[in-house]
C-alpha cells in the first residue's frame, strides 16, 4: 500500500509519495458451495459503504489493512489521517456504522493484523519505522519495535504472521524504479530480535504465508512481480524466485491476500482492481468495480471473512476511501485476514 501524513513536513513528504506510488461475517456459498472462477473472468464487487472523506489537512485518504476481529467487526486503517482523526477504524459490517478505534498524533500506518501469539493487534508506521500493537479493544499502545535493522531503518509497509507468531515484515525502502534495497525482515515475537530474510527486492510491498506456512508471497511494486520465498523450516531462506508477472498497465502491485485454496489476490494502486492467481500462475479472475464508479484510484487490500467467502476491498480515491464487496473463489484463512 502506499501511504500519508502527519505532523512534520518530512512525514507528510515521506507519506505523500507513498500515496502517490502505491502503496464479512456470514459465509456466502454459490451453486456449487464455492465461488468458480473461469480464465480471466471479471468478478464485479459492489459497493458496502464509504468510510472516509479527503483529509483536507492532507489532500487525501487512503484506506489500507482491512482485518476482522474475534468478534466479526472490520478493522481498517487510514493511512492519510491527520492528528485527531481516527486513524484505526472499527467496522460493523452487518450495519455499515463505523466508529474511531485508535488515533494519535504521529503515525501513519499502512497494515493491520491481529497476531496468533498474544492476540494483540498489529500496526506498521511506514513513516516512523516502528511496529505498534494495541490491545484488541484499541487501548494499551506500545512500540513493538523501532530501530535499524542490519544499519539501516524500515520503511514497514506489510506483516504476516507465522503460526507462532513470529512476524515477516515487507520493508519498502525505496520506492524509485531501478532501485532495489528493499528487504523482507523477520522480527521474533518477542520484538528482540530482527533478521533479514532477503534483500536486494524492489520496493517490495505485499506479504503473506501459502496456506500450508512453507513459503511467503511477495509483491515488488516498481517491477510489477510476485516473488516466492521458500522457508527452511528454521527461520530462514532456502530459495527465492520469480513467481508471476503482473500485466497491470499503469497501476502497481500493492497487497496480497492468499484464500484457502491457495489463491493469491494481487491489489493494484493506481487502479480499482484486483487481480486472481491460481499458485501456479494462472491468472483465474478480475476484481472491478461497477462501471459507473468515479473518483476510486487504487484497491489496496481485502480481507475475506474468515470461514466464508465474502470478502471486503478497501478501494480509495479523490471520492473518499470506501469498502467494496465480492465473493471471494474460497473461504478465508488467516492469511487473507490482515497484512
Amino acid at each position: 500500500m502506499r501511504r500519508s501524513p502527519v505532523r512534520s513536513l518530512a512525514v507528510l513528504a515521506t507519506v505523500g509519495a507513498l500515496a502517490l506510488t502505491g502503496c464479512g461475517t456470514e459465509t456466502v456459498a454459490s451453486a456449487g458451495g464455492e465461488a468458480s472462477a473461469a480464465p480471466d473472468r471479471t468478478i464485479r464487487a459492489h459497493q458496502a459503504m464509504r468510510l472516509t472523506k479527503v483529509h483536507e489537512e492532507t489532500g487525501m485518504t487512503l484506506l489500507e489493512g482491512p482485518t476482522f476481529d474475534e468478534d466479526g467487526h472490520l478493522l481498517v486503517v487510514d493511512v492519510t489521517a491527520p492528528e485527531g482523526d481516527p486513524k484505526v477504524m472499527r467496522v460493523d459490517v452487518r450495519k455499515k456504522k463505523s466508529r474511531a478505534f485508535h488515533t494519535d498524533g504521529r503515525g501513519a500506518y499502512t497494515s493491520a493484523q491481529f497476531s496468533p501469539y498474544d492476540g494483540r493487534l498489529y500496526l506498521t508506521d511506514y513513516a516512523h519505522g516502528e511496529i505498534v500493537s494495541l490491545a484488541p479493544d484499541g487501548g494499551d499502545p506500545r512500540t513493538f519495535f523501532s530501530g535499524e535493522v542490519d544499519g539501516a531503518q524500515m520503511n514497514p509497509d506489510d506483516i504476516a504472521f507465522d503460526e507462532e507468531g513470529n512476524l515477516y515484515v515487507s520493508d519498502s525502502r525505496s520506492l524509485s524504479a531501478g532501485d532495489a534495497h528493499a528487504r523482507v525482515v523477520r522480527i521474533g515475537r518477542d520484538g528482540t530480535k530482527a533478521t533479514v530474510l532477503a534483500g536486494g527486492l524492489a520496493s517490495v510491498n505485499g506479504i503473506s504465508f501459502d496456506t500450508d506456512y512453507r513459503g511467503l508471497w511477495i509483491s515488488e511494486l516498481t517491477e510489477n512481480r510476485i516473488s516466492y520465498l521458500r522457508l527452511d523450516g528454521k527461520g530462514g531462506l532456502a530459495s527465492r524466485h520469480t513467481a508471476i508477472r503482473v500485466d497491470a498497465g499503469i497501476a502497481q502491485t500493492d497487497s496480497i491476500a492468499v484464500d484457502a485454496d491457495g489463491n493469491l489476490y494481487q491489489a493494484l494502486h493506481g487502479r480499482a482492481a484486483m487481480a486472481v492467481y491460481d499458485k501456479h500462475g494462472e491468472r483465474l479472475a478480475t476484481i472491478e468495480l461497477p462501471a459507473g464508479a468515479r473518483g476510486l484510484e487504487s484497491a489496496t487490500n481485502v480481507a475475506i471473512t474468515p470461514g466464508g467467502t465474502k470478502a471486503y476491498m478497501t478501494v480509495s480515491g479523490p471520492a473518499g476511501g470506501y469498502l467494496y464487496t465480492f465473493d471471494a473463489l474460497a473461504e478465508g484463512v488467516r492469511q487473507s485476514n490482515g497484512g
